[in-house]
């Protein structure tokens, strides 16, 4: 309605100015007085500028109705797609790529909302105007009005191929874009790895090669946009000519009997020509956005291969027990477990060794719920780990992963990570239990210390320290530790170990690791090969049996 009542007024002043031109033309005549001529021209232009000031603020609503809507809709469908995502299992970030999933909530996103926008502000536009316009022209001088419109359909469909090749030449820009920024990240994030290989000059020359195939493209892309405002200006020329050639011929011969009507076709036609222009770009909007909304509900449709219960228990508290447990992942068909079987008591220290590829990593995420068995069960307190509240679950366990992912945040946001209503006080004692206190303190501004990427200005122990400070300030009821000592010393592994063993919290702590010198500290020994238990008791009981683990031990004190 809006929309319509802008077009209204928008016309109705075309329609003013027109009438303007006869007035004029009936004072050349000598049909009218000066002072008539005065009058009526000078109400012509009051009610000119009174309709064009209505139209304009009724295209302000138009506007700031359907844009803002659609930036509302955006907004939803970002968040919407965003918590979809937290929801998903760990599989599906194996299968798709990060720049994939960024570019669907951004990009396609984006062009969704073109659609809902632009693209129907668009619509509704040009249907009232073509509705209003063309009835009135063809009322008033039918014949006029069929020359008038000839070239429209001409400048719709060049306009049309146009967008259509605009489209693919920036799909092809925004890919080598893609691909330019993908590259240069990666040479920021690697920049010592290259330094230390000498591989500047090559990447350089890597660099020059995609910079040049970028500005190809976008030159392409250039020569094709250059084309699209001198075929408007060309068409919509030739619609004027056709109008005053036509029209001045009607009115010598006495067909139009107002040469105001004449006036009157050259606005319309130069308020048509945008409205025609548009139909192709509309077009190509709502085959952009038909792609996208696509794209965008492949992953909608996705459902978490890990489901919550709502409603599941919260009182994450009791002993583990594994029994039977197998375990294939999904996206690579590798059978990482083979019927696995134990119990761990609840506040008991369990060690896992093993080579690597022996399932270590598998069982703490299958105990954090990341994935679930393939077969068997994984039991809390005698309940399967199913019918606990996943959120619940997570909430109380304090992973510690291989990688040890920081943020670029300052390092006391990144211990708070784990719980974001701790104080300062509490991020320094976790930092001390960690051991990663004294390297902090020395730190020119201490806890406020930006880290870069990744945590690249830390060495690989403080990174992992860091990393287990952020799980200890959650006081979690289970830790997991995937072998994130291996970059420390055994004795700082002993002090990191002792601390959290002397905390007044009774914690469950299970701790994957390549090396054995902790097993003298921990309640339980488990020892893995290919996805199977062939050893399983306390650090005293496996040094009698001489097996793998005494082997273990032997080879690492040799090596020390």
């Amino acid at each position: 309605m809006i929309t319509v009542i802008s077009n209204l007024f928008s016309l109705y002043a075309y329609r003013l100015i027109g009438s303007s031109f006869n007035v004029i033309n009936r004072r050349i005549n000598n049909t009218i007085t000066d002072e008539v001529f005065k009058q009526e021209l000078l109400l012509n232009s009051s009610l000119v500028i009174g309709a064009a000031l209505i139209s304009g603020f009724f295209t302000f609503l138009m506007r700031q109705t359907i844009i803002n809507v659609s930036r509302k809709i955006e907004f939803d469908i970002k968040n919407d797609i965003y918590a979809h995502y937290q929801k998903l299992s760990l599989s599906f970030y194996k299968r798709n790529r990060t720049g994939d999933l960024m570019n669907r909530i951004t990009e396609d996103v984006s062009k969704v909302r073109m659609y809902v926008g632009p693209a129907v502000m668009y619509t509704i536009n040009t249907l009232t105007l073509f509705t209003v316009i063309l009835t009135y022209m063809f009322s008033t001088a039918p014949k006029l009005a069929a020359y008038t419109i000839l070239p429209l359909p001409i400048l719709s469909f060049i306009i049309y191929k146009l967008s259509k090749s605009i489209n693919l030449k920036s799909t092809l820009v925004q890919e080598q874009l893609s691909k330019l920024s993908t590259f240069t990240q990666e040479t920021f994030s690697g920049i010592s790895l290259i330094k230390s290989y000498g591989l500047e000059k090559k990447k350089y020359n890597d660099f020059d090669l995609l910079s040049n195939s970028t500005k190809e493209k976008k030159i392409d892309l250039a020569k094709i946009q250059s084309l699209f405002i001198p075929s408007m200006i060309l068409l919509i020329g030739l619609s004027n000519l056709i109008v005053i050639y036509v029209g001045g011929l009607s009115y010598i011969n006495g067909d139009i009997k107002e040469i105001g009507i004449i006036a009157e076709f050259i606005l319309y036609v130069n308020k048509l020509t945008w409205p025609v222009a548009t139909v192709g770009w509309v077009t190509s909007i709502v085959q952009q956005a038909a792609a996208s909304q696509k794209r965008i509900n492949e992953f909608l449709c996705e459902e978490p291969e890990v489901k919550n219960i709502n409603n599941g228990l919260k009182n994450i508290l009791g002993d583990i027990e594994f029994r039977n447990v197998s375990f294939t992942y999904p996206d690579t068909g590798i059978e990482a477990l083979k019927n696995v079987s134990f119990k761990i008591k609840e506040g008991e220290k369990l060690l896992i060794v093993g080579k690597i590829g022996s399932g270590k990593t598998t069982i703490l995420e299958l105990l954090a719920r990341l994935y679930d068995p393939t077969e068997g069960e994984i039991l809390l307190n005698n309940i399967p780990l199913r019918n606990y509240n996943l959120n619940t679950l997570r909430e109380s366990i304090g992973f510690v992963p291989q990688d040890s992912f920081l943020f670029s945040d300052t390092i006391g946001n990144n211990i708070k990570f784990g719980n974001r209503n701790a104080n300062h006080e509490m991020v320094i004692e976790s930092a001390k239990k960690s051991f990663v206190h004294h390297d902090i303190d020395n730190f020119k501004t201490k806890y406020d210390s930006m880290l870069g990427e990744r945590g690249i200005n830390l060495s690989g122990g403080q990174k992992q320290r860091i990393s287990i400070a952020r799980a200890l300030i959650k006081s979690p009821k289970l830790l997991l530790f995937d072998d994130c000592l291996s970059a420390v010393d055994t004795e700082t592994e002993k002090e990191i170990l002792d601390n959290i063993t002397k905390d007044k919290e009774r914690k469950t702590i299970v701790i994957v690791s390549h090396r054995v010198s902790s097993g003298s500290r921990t309640d339980q020994i488990i020892v893995l090969d290919k996805g199977e238990i062939i050893e399983k008791g306390n650090h005293v009981e496996l040094i009698k049996k001489s097996g793998v683990y005494h082997t273990l031990i032997d080879l690492q004190n040799n090596t020390k």
